[in-house]
């Protein structure tokens, strides 16, 4: 296969630097600690210039945010001295605003967008390895950004990719073949969502013909998308068919973005409205982008949900996910990108961040073991990640679980398990996403026969009834020919669950110190609401994640509101004090 010389490059890049991935690990450290030698957090512990990473493990404790949080709360209010980074802070990340807690200031400088945007350089090289011919063609992706706030001291507060899509990086970015987009830079720079998404399809609509890849950042964007093509496809064929923009459109810059490529085109808005009338949406998307040849969107962690609802909407379109990035840090990439999506495994780039690692065993409570640095990690073993970046976070948890697949060159990679943290607790169980995530597929198991599929869940814990137990929201998707499940075979949902859970979580049900596990069915759409309701709020459209457990008060009212069927577990799940059950 023919490669570019800008592409093999890249390529030699990423061997050159997987090779050497201690000596990489040891420059990286060695620049960072030299770099921000004054400033007052690393005088704080007495570093006194020193650049070794024995020094800087035994005098740099291991933090989580909440230990931070005074010195960025400083940071926030305006004080400009050197706190965390030599360099000035020049805006705060924040994180996707999913969880129960607060949005998260990441305080980040201006040569971070160097290193995101080297990373990006090197994910159409590897690509084009596996998939040939994008450089003849569009991609159709769906990129949203969200309005910044700031905070008391002037800084600027957004998510890493609103950050991104305003820097010149983006909005300039040279003329690159492999990288032709249908989406305006004007209508991905709109804050209003409806707008920015309406002319984004419609541009993807009027190039459908050209769409080579089709793309969101989660799997759980595009699926939005296709939902708002559900509910908009006749205006957007109107459109098409007269050569004029709906007059909902009302951002300017948004309307001269288009008015060279919107004229009449009756032939199209026929055939988008042949498509589109129909009930039956099982392959929506080559029917319309017949030239596809795979989704570009994260399916991995809590995203892996999403994949048979992609499949039923794409006709089993390879989906791929290309990088490992975080508010915090961009990590690394995907050097085997067509793969399946339970085989996808990040290579963590040795040159983006100091990376340590926790055992998995000992990262509970106060880590007192030493860490294990990124080229010393074992093949099976999961670990927690600990980084160390440019901006001034020192041996910080991210949270993120990782599995150590295999290795490229001297480099690990890793297969994203999970988010460190418990989603749910009635007395001593501890239900973290991932048990939570395998439940569901458990349950999916008994209402696939019935042609019907979980499109999203979140869950609660009820503890207004004694023993208080699990609540799961559950929104399905009947495909056209399916039922749906009778009443006995959602309580049956219910047990299977349970079955999937830990065995404390079915030994507290065993001894009733949990009551049954229940399942409250939304009607269709609940989800998209929430989504709203989190945007409305200050969620990023781009980030958003429905959250797998929910506490807030209104969101448990706007769910319980859409419940139109309940369901309770009517036996217990299998325990005994004598089976030797590790779950």
């Amino acid at each position: 296969m023919a490669v570019s010389n800008n592409h093999k490059e890249k390529l030699e890049f990423i061997e050159e630097t997987t090779k050497n991935t201690d000596q990489v690990q040891a420059k990286v450290l060695s620049e960072i600690l030299s770099r921000n030698a004054e400033t007052e957090y690393l005088k704080r512990y007495n570093m006194e210039g020193a650049t070794d990473r024995e020094t800087f493990k035994a005098r740099i404790p291991i933090v989580a945010y909440e230990d931070l949080k005074p010195d960025i709360q400083r940071i926030a209010e305006g004080d400009k001295s050197p706190i965390l980074a030599a360099d000035p802070i020049s805006e705060f990340l924040t994180s996707s605003g999913t969880s129960a807690g607060e949005r998260k200031l990441m305080p980040t400088i201006e040569a971070e967008l160097d290193r995101r945007q080297l990373l990006y350089s090197l994910l159409m090289p590897v690509m084009n390895l596996y998939v040939p011919d994008l450089d003849k063609g569009k991609g159709l992706y769906f990129y949203f950004i969200k309005s910044e706030t700031k905070t008391p001291g002037g800084l600027v507060a957004r998510p890493v990719l609103t950050s991104y899509y305003k820097s010149n990086h983006f909005k300039h970015r040279p003329f690159d073949p492999y990288n032709v987009i249908t989406s305006p830079t004007a209508a991905i720079l709109c804050t209003d969502s409806f707008q920015s998404m309406y002319v984004q399809m419609l541009c993807g609509l009027i190039y459908r013909a050209e769409v080579l890849r089709i793309g969101a950042v989660f799997a759980s964007g595009l699926l939005r998308a296709i939902r708002f093509l559900q509910l908009h496809w006749r205006d957007l064929a109107r459109d098409i068919e007269t050569g004029t923009l709906n007059k909902e459109i009302t951002d300017a810059s948004v309307r001269e973005s288009v008015k060279d490529v919107l004229i009449p085109n009756p032939d199209l808005a026929k055939f988008i409205s042949d498509e589109c009338s129909v009930e039956n949406w099982a392959g929506i998307i080559t029917r319309i982008w017949p030239h596809t040849k795979y989704l570009d969107v994260i399916v991995t962690g809590a995203m892996a949900q999403y994949i048979p609802t992609l499949e039923y909407y794409s006709g089993g379109l390879p989906m791929t996910c290309t990088m490992y990035a975080s508010s915090e840090c961009y990590f690394g990439l995907n050097l085997k990108p067509m793969c399946k999506p339970e085989e996808v495994t990040y290579t963590i780039m040795p040159n983006m961040c100091y990376c340590e690692f926790i055992p998995i065993e000992e990262s509970y409570g106060k880590v007192t073991g030493s860490l294990v640095d990124l080229a010393d990690v074992e093949v099976g073993k999961e670990y927690e990640l600990v980084i160390t970046t440019y901006s001034g976070l020192c041996r910080y948890r991210v949270g993120d679980v990782l599995l150590v697949t295999s290795f490229h060159n001297a480099a690990p990679q890793f297969r994203f398990i999970r988010r460190k943290n418990c989603l749910l607790s009635i007395d001593s169980d501890k239900t973290d996403e991932s048990e939570l995530q395998k439940g569901v597929e458990r349950a999916a198991e008994l209402i696939k026969s019935y042609g019907a599929g979980i499109v999203e869940y979140t869950s609660r814990t009820d503890t207004t009834t004694i023993p208080g137990h699990y609540v799961i929201y559950w929104e399905l998707l009947v495909k056209e020919g399916g039922r749906w499940p009778e009443k006995e075979v959602f309580d049956k949902c219910c047990l299977e669950m349970e079955e999937e859970l830990n065995s404390v979580y079915r030994q507290g049900r065993a001894s009733d110190i949990i009551g049954p596990l229940e399942i409250r069915v939304l009607r269709s759409g609940a989800f998209e609401e929430l989504m709203d309701y989190a945007i409305s709020r200050g969620a990023s459209i781009n980030q958003y994640k429905a959250p797998r457990c929910v506490s807030f008060p209104p969101i448990i009212e706007l769910l319980d509101s859409r419940v139109v069927s309940t369901h309770f577990s009517q036996g217990k799940p299998q325990w005994s004090s004598r089976r030797k059950d590790m779950k």
